[in-house]
This record gives structure tokens, C-alpha cells and sequence, in this order.
């Protein structure tokens, strides 16, 4: 399976405009550029992206682990902070914590902690990063 997404630039770094679109259309031409990215300027950018990709497939991943163990979520929310830092001339992401509030009947913490960090190892988009990658899980009663 392979899924597709685009990003055009025009200008130079600090006065430049793009803008990020993909092929399922849920994003079209979404404009991006560095304030959006470095100054907080409303907008996307690649981090904010990353962010929601990650939260999506931890918490797919979880539902797929749930289930297997004969569970059922009655509502999961997973948030991700990803962090940006400057290392050396450049910038890296250095670490993405996310924090997952979830309502699962049938289950204790105990249990439940260790299905979620199954989830966080075997993620897909877990295994990108050579970020450190921290998780925060509540269960809900």
C-alpha cells in the first residue's frame, strides 16, 4: 500500500509560501510556511502534521491490540506533542509524548498499560523516529 501527499515552495526560507496537500484531498493546498512553523503564526506545518499522523496510528494500533485481548474501546484520545529543537546547524525532532485518555471497560490499569505500550512499539509511525517517544495513558473509569 503506498498513499500519497505533496508540498510546493516558492520564495526563500523566511519570506517564502507553500503549501501541503494530499491525495485523499483532506488537505488541498494547505499553506504552510515559516511563521506558521517558527513564529506561531496560525497555519499547519510539518510538526503539527507528524503530530496528528502519529496520534492516528498509535491509537488505531491500540484499538487493533484491544481487540485481540477481547476488548473494546469506548473512547480513546491521544494527543501528541511533538518537540522541535535546534541540534548543531540544524533542526531535529527530539521527542513526541503523547498522552491517550481512554474509557475501556473489562479492564485494570495494570493491563491496560502494558496493551497501550504494545501500541506504541508496533505503530507504524512509532518506528520512524529515532525520537524518544513517550507515552502518557489514563484510563477512564
Amino acid at each position: 500500500m503506498q498513499k500519497h501527499a505533496s508540498a510546493t515552495w516558492t520564495g526563500g526560507l523566511k519570506d517564502g509560501r507553500g503549501s501541503i496537500s494530499t491525495e485523499s484531498g483532506a488537505l488541498n493546498a494547505q499553506p504552510y510556511g515559516f511563521a506558521m512553523r517558527f513564529e506561531g503564526v496560525k497555519g499547519t506545518n510539518p510538526e503539527e502534521l507528524i503530530g496528528a499522523a502519529h496520534a492516528g496510528c498509535f491509537t488505531m494500533a491500540l484499538s487493533m491490540i484491544l481487540g485481540g485481548a477481547g476488548l473494546t474501546a469506548e473512547k480513546m484520545d491521544t494527543k501528541a506533542a511533538v518537540t522541535l529543537d535546534k541540534v548543531g546547524e540544524g533542526f531535529e525532532i527530539t521527542k513526541i509524548h503523547l498522552t491517550l485518555r481512554a474509557k475501556v471497560p473489562g479492564t485494570d490499569d495494570a493491563a491496560f498499560q502494558e496493551l497501550a505500550a504494545k501500541a506504541k512499539a508496533g505503530c507504524p509511525v512509532s518506528k520512524l523516529f529515532k525520537a524518544e517517544i513517550t507515552l502518557d495513558a489514563a484510563l477512564e473509569s
